[in-house]
């Protein structure tokens, strides 16, 4: 099952708006997620960047979103979720922040749990893989794209 994940300031596949960088204010963008399964107990997001020169460079992780939510405001973590720690070394959202000169891609993915996870907070993105083997009901995803010139 897929999970269609948008939201109002970038397409599939768009240029992600410079707000939502590390040159601008840095805050997750809003998302929209719909088509989750009846039984889904809990959401988790994680966002990944896939062409960073040292391999897949983490952004941001979060699980313990309630599945009652339609999506994510802009900059909002929902009083239920819990924050990973990302590439840059916080438990927060870390903007796209590319080399200069090439377009990366920022992989924003959603889960949709069976059970909720069970990780002590600052947990990374392979432990967040890790405690969702086997939990996954449906996941859905968008990419956008950045590149700092």
């Amino acid at each position: 099952m897929t999970i269609a994940v948008s939201s109002p300031v970038f397409n599939e596949d768009d240029q992600i708006p410079r707000r939502f960088t590390c040159d601008g204010v840095d805050v997750s963008p809003p998302l929209s997620f719909t088509g989750l399964p009846e039984q889904t107990a809990a959401l988790a997001v994680l966002v990944e960047d896939p062409d960073a020169p040292s391999g897949t460079f983490t952004h941001w992780v979060m699980w313990g979103i309630d599945p009652g939510q339609s999506g994510l405001g802009e900059g909002e973590v929902p009083t239920s979720a819990a924050q990973g720690t990302n590439g840059f070394g916080r438990r927060a959202y870390g903007g796209p922040c590319p080399p200069r000169g090439r377009s990366h891609r920022y992989i924003f993915e959603v889960l949709a749990l069976s059970e909720p996870l069970r990780l002590a907070e600052g947990a990374s993105a392979v432990d967040l893989r890790r405690a969702t083997a086997g939990k996954v009901l449906a996941s859905g995803r968008l990419i956008g794209r950045y590149q700092r010139h």
